[in-house]
């Protein structure tokens, strides 16, 4: 009894990481997003360098939305249909199509031969099947483990993103940018994923995924109407993911202008982002007992005070410290949402749910830095964060009325409809 009772328990860090299929997917993904940490900072410092006669705020935001445009339309594609795509075929071919393009660009930019509409274009088509292919690194890690190992899977997955992207990328890509051409770090981003491609092709069984099964499941909006827990949680992200992005835009002028800093700077602040998320995210496996309603909730009103504080920058460091504070509270947040949604859900369910939710919230970001670059040219980096900082939290109490009902409706459908009965027939 004391054996299966062990079972049960929520699995630690180092239980998942014993799994040679697991190991060898988070090495790839650390690799792969250190690549992409970089350009964080080497895409605006490229922008800057040939935006021309385009008003550097409207530049930065075309750039950096460019990447979710096409590859927003594939995962609504898949989440609002009966489209499956085998996670493991999305993943080689997101390594094989934007590790190319990355380093195409990245090579045109070293040559000094590279233009803001072909970066735009170059990053629009690279990036197809980006964000399709993120959900499925996550459907692929979260499926090989049971379901004990899956909160411990995605604050892997969480640790991941914060220690490459945030902590080794961003300092590193503003180091390339300020010493040498910023091209090198997408070509070098371009790079880093050919490990993430290897495990894919040579570690990973291709039968390990979410899309098999004897029933066709439903589309992923039929699912979320089933589950309406799932369904206005993701309007709470969405929000929360919108509201951030003035962030995006406004932080590199902030450091170029009033912070009267340089690439480098940019990258330590990024960097002090990732310190604190990477300690945020190794402590994700002790908030377990915690209810998630009430630590989402938390997370987005402590977000909206390190907004607030950023406002008052008037030195890089400062603002290091700020942003260090911001990934500590932040980086919770990503596992707990996935783990909360993939319980309530059927294996067969899950690759349309997670992509659909994905692609919703992550539409936040095409839309708010298309919605941020005009708004920060109007009213100034500073402005525009404390835009920022206003919107989030108003969203405070909105979700907090909003979670603690839809909480309730969750648990209710839960209890109502077991899983088994939320198959689908192909009928349906």
């Amino acid at each position: 009894m004391a054996a299966m009772a062990n079972e049960s328990q929520p699995w630690s860090y180092w239980r998942v990481l014993r799994d040679f299929k697991v190991s060898a997917l988070l090495t790839g993904d650390v690799v792969s997003n250190v690549g992409d940490g970089m350009i964080i900072t080497a895409l605006p410092l490229l922008t800057l360098r040939i935006h021309g006669g385009v008003p550097a705020p409207l530049a930065i935001s075309a750039v950096e939305a460019s990447p979710y445009v096409l590859a927003t339309a594939l995962a609504f594609a898949i989440g609002l249909t009966r489209l499956r795509i085998p996670p493991r075929a999305l993943i080689i071919a997101d390594c094989l199509l934007r590790g190319g393009m990355l380093a195409a660009l990245g090579l045109l930019a070293m040559a000094d031969a590279l233009t803001l509409p072909v970066l735009i274009c170059g990053l629009l088509i690279g990036s197809v099947f980006r964000m399709v292919g993120m959900s499925a690194r996550r459907l692929m890690v979260t499926a090989i483990v049971p379901a004990e190992g899956r909160l411990a899977a995605n604050g892997l997955l969480g640790t991941s993103a914060s220690l490459a992207i945030y902590a080794i990328g961003p300092l590193v890509g503003g180091v390339l940018a300020a010493v040498r051409n910023p091209g090198i770090a997408l070509l070098v981003d371009g790079a880093s994923l050919v490990l993430l491609l290897a495990a894919a092709v040579f570690v990973t069984p291709s039968t390990t995924d979410s899309v098999s099964g004897e029933s066709l499941p439903a589309s992923g909006l039929r699912v979320l109407r089933r589950v309406p827990v799932a369904a206005r949680l993701l309007v709470v992200v969405f929000g929360f993911n919108l509201f951030y992005m003035p962030v995006e835009i406004a932080l590199p002028l902030l450091v170029r202008g009033p912070l009267q800093g340089d690439g480098v700077s940019l990258g330590l602040i990024w960097t002090a982002f990732g310190v604190g998320a990477l300690i945020g995210a190794a402590l994700t496996t002790t908030l377990r007992r915690l209810p998630e309603h009430r630590l989402l909730i938390s997370i987005i009103a402590a977000w909206s005070a390190v907004v607030v504080l950023l406002t008052f920058a008037l030195s890089v460091p400062y603002a290091a410290v700020v942003f260090f504070v911001g990934g500590l509270v932040y980086a919770p947040f990503t596992p707990v949402v996935y783990t909360f949604v993939q319980r309530m859900l059927a294996p067969d369910e899950q690759q349309p749910v997670i992509t659909l939710w994905t692609a919703g919230s992550v539409l936040a970001a095409p839309v708010g830095l298309a919605l941020s670059g005009p708004l920060v040219q109007g009213v100034g980096p500073r402005g525009g964060l404390v835009v920022s900082a206003v919107l989030t939290i108003a969203l405070v109490p909105l979700a907090a009325a909003g979670l603690r009902a839809r909480r309730r409706d969750g648990e209710r459908s839960t209890r109502i409809a077991p899983r088994s009965d939320r198959r689908v027939s192909r009928k349906s």
